[in-house]
């Protein structure tokens, strides 16, 4: 973190840190901290932290009054300090990574519905990129989805559709998903 710097008499002193380097990292270290907070439990049982910080953590949870966090999270901060923030960070964006994925195949899913509710050449573009899928049961939910958006009526068969594609079209990984 410091670097060392060489003095005219010969004599290595590390360089000091700024203030407003040092001041970054502790906003860096209290920002990690609150993402550690807004974990699921699973994803906060799966990340190795020591004691201390764990129940810093799981206290920040159950503080409601806004100043009370606030401390909280600045002595979660501080606990950052011991820990090694940097696997922690990693741990997070491979989360995040995977939320966004997630989101990227749901966009994807919600596309191919839109399309296929749009226009009956779709039906035969599905088949085409994913064999194997049943055609007949998607053109079902298709003429039942156009139909209820044309009387107005909620939109099971869409959401049925939706379900279908879910597991016709792999995700990232190459596996089809079912619920």
């Amino acid at each position: 973190m410091s670097e060392e710097r060489s003095d005219p008499g010969g004599i290595d002193r590390p360089e000091p840190v700024s203030k407003t380097r040092r001041k970054r990292e502790m906003h860096a270290r209290q920002d990690l901290g609150e993402e550690l907070v807004r974990l699921s439990e699973a994803q906060l049982s799966a990340i190795v932290l020591p004691e201390k910080l764990l129940d810093a953590v799981l206290m920040a949870r159950r503080i409601q009054k806004f100043g009370g966090l606030r401390r909280q999270m600045q002595y979660i901060g501080r606990l950052m300090r011991d820990v090694d923030s940097a696997a922690i960070a990693a741990q997070l964006d491979v989360w995040k990574g995977q939320s966004r994925g997630a989101t990227a195949r749901l966009h994807v899913l919600e596309q191919w519905r839109d399309r296929l509710i749009g226009s009956d050449d779709t039906v035969a573009d599905l088949a085409a990129a994913y064999p194997g899928c049943d055609v007949q049961h998607v053109r079902t939910l298709v003429r039942n989805a156009r139909r209820e958006q044309v009387s107005g009526k909620s939109p099971k068969s869409a959401r049925e559709l939706f379900q279908a594609l879910k597991e016709i079209i792999p995700d990232a990984a190459g596996t089809r998903v079912e619920d």
